[in-house]
């Protein structure tokens, strides 16, 4: 894979992100959207004013997308959340690993004192290892909390990194 760049999204960028989030949402398998969100709910969600949206690029194109915000409110915003999105076409060519790796420099850069991931669905085991291989631990998994499109009620991870 050529050279991978991670930037801040701009709004010129809101296509091609959407063009990934239909993409992994239709799926049903790893995010709590419906299949059928719109495109301006989504963008409004992925790229809102409570959250710092970046993008991956390979070659001019953009291939992935996250953002970094807090987990909580006031006295728990030193506590970050992120979510990460990459284009099925370019899966398992290191686009995960590096947006991990970036995200949490950019966190700890941007003040947060750990990372804190809400909903890994159990049975994204790509998630788990890759959040496993940077240094991510599971605090707690909670039954049947994800409906997966073909496996029904599954459990989910909540996973925690100290920056």
């Amino acid at each position: 894979m050529s050279k991978i760049t991670i930037r801040e999204a701009h709004q010129n960028d809101h296509k091609e992100i959407w063009g990934i989030i239909k993409q992994v949402i239709a799926g049903g398998d790893t995010y709590v959207f419906p299949p059928d969100s719109s495109q301006e709910e989504m963008i409004n969600y992925w790229c809102g004013i409570d959250k710092h949206t970046y993008v991956t690029t390979c070659e001019d194109k953009v291939v992935g997308t996250f953002f970094i915000k807090d987990n909580f409110p006031g006295l728990g915003s030193h506590v970050a959340n992120a979510s990460y999105m990459v284009s099925p076409e370019v899966t398992r060519k290191g686009i995960g690993i590096a947006m991990g790796k970036f995200s949490l420099a950019e966190a700890k850069k941007l003040g947060y004192k750990a990372i804190q991931f809400n909903i890994v669905v159990k049975t994204n085991t790509t998630a788990i290892h890759l959040w496993h291989k940077l240094g991510f631990e599971i605090k707690g998994e909670i039954p049947d909390a994800f409906n997966h499109k073909d496996k029904g009620y599954v459990n989910i991870y909540i996973m925690w990194k100290e920056l």
